[in-house]
């Protein structure tokens, strides 16, 4: 097998592309494709300061890498979400990454900022990885508006995507439907734009970019991921992958273009701000807020 770039002998072989690559081939390629998303979506510009939401596992380095060799202004957060050994481990991989390459790292402590995901899920009976992102999604936000920046970037790849949709197609969830875009337009004075530059990239190129690029990531899987509905949608699209090579990002792409933009002319309630945290929600109070006042008014019940 010949990389199809250069002939050499290929270490990598793309079905989904019917195409191979040896190691620097590759790296141009996956580097190529995140420049073309940027420049496709009009993500943004090198005068835009992107804050790149990081998790220490290969697809928020791959893509910080990335912005980092093409030269955009970026800046990387993480979240310590109180997961154990896995958040102890995810934060090392993060602040090493940026500490090896110069870059500027924010760290935000969830148990000092507001509650350990743990601790929330015990307290609400939720979904520990509904708890996590509901508070990803407002520290997040945060970050991006308290530190000026005019882009929030994260690392989902084509795998997550593809299960997103499908699990927003199963239960006809219009409103997410309408949201589900690679660049999300800022409707509150207090979002910025979000992007995701790798959303045409799938799990397996990540995982090759990092290991040829020789960047140390968390491999173990978050443990209050078990069971979670999201890795059934994945399991049962890697199957039609494994069948039909090409049909994840041929998912993604037609429902881009071709359903996407009818449910995000028919959205068109812009979010309100919480009274609470004053940052946008569609509700009076934001459900970070009431996930926070709820942990609260138990915690006192418990320890009455």
């Amino acid at each position: 097998m010949k990389c199809k770039r250069c002939g050499e002998r290929a270490e990598i072989q793309l079905r989904s592309h019917n195409a191979a690559f040896c190691r620097s081939c590759f790296v141009l390629y996956f580097q190529r494709q995140v420049e073309r998303a940027i420049h496709k979506q009009r993500m943004f510009t090198p005068q835009d300061r992107v804050l790149v939401a990081v998790s220490g596992g290969k697809d928020s380095l791959a893509l910080w890498d990335v912005l980092l060799t093409l030269g955009y202004q970026t800046e990387g957060v993480y979240l310590a979400l109180g997961i154990g050994d896995y958040s102890d481990q995810s934060r090392h991989k993060a602040e090493a990454f940026a500490r090896q390459r110069g870059a500027s790292l924010r760290v935000v402590e969830l148990s000092e900022d507001a509650v350990a995901v743990p601790v929330a899920a015990q307290f609400t009976n939720r979904v520990p990885c509904a708890a996590c992102g509901m508070m990803k999604r407002h520290f997040f936000d945060r970050a991006a508006l308290e530190g000026g920046f005019s882009v929030l970037a994260t690392g989902h790849n084509l795998d997550d995507e593809a299960a997103r949709l499908l699990g927003n197609v199963l239960h006809w969830q219009t409103d997410y439907l309408a949201r589900q875009t690679p660049v999300l337009e800022p409707s509150h004075p207090k979002f910025v734009r979000k992007v995701r530059p790798l959303y045409r990239l799938g799990e397996l190129e990540s995982a090759a970019y990092a290991f040829f690029r020789g960047i140390d990531y968390v491999i173990d899987e978050c443990p209050n991921s078990v069971g979670a509905t999201q890795l059934h949608y994945k399991d049962t699209l890697n199957r039609l992958e494994a069948t039909m090579p090409g049909t994840k990002l041929n998912f993604v792409q037609e429902f881009l273009r071709s359903a996407q933009p009818a449910f995000a002319a028919a959205n068109d309630s812009p979010p309100q701000t919480c009274t609470e945290c004053g940052m946008p929600s569609f509700t009076p109070v934001c459900a970070f807020c009431r996930l926070l006042q709820e942990v609260k008014r138990k915690q006192q019940r418990s320890a009455a």
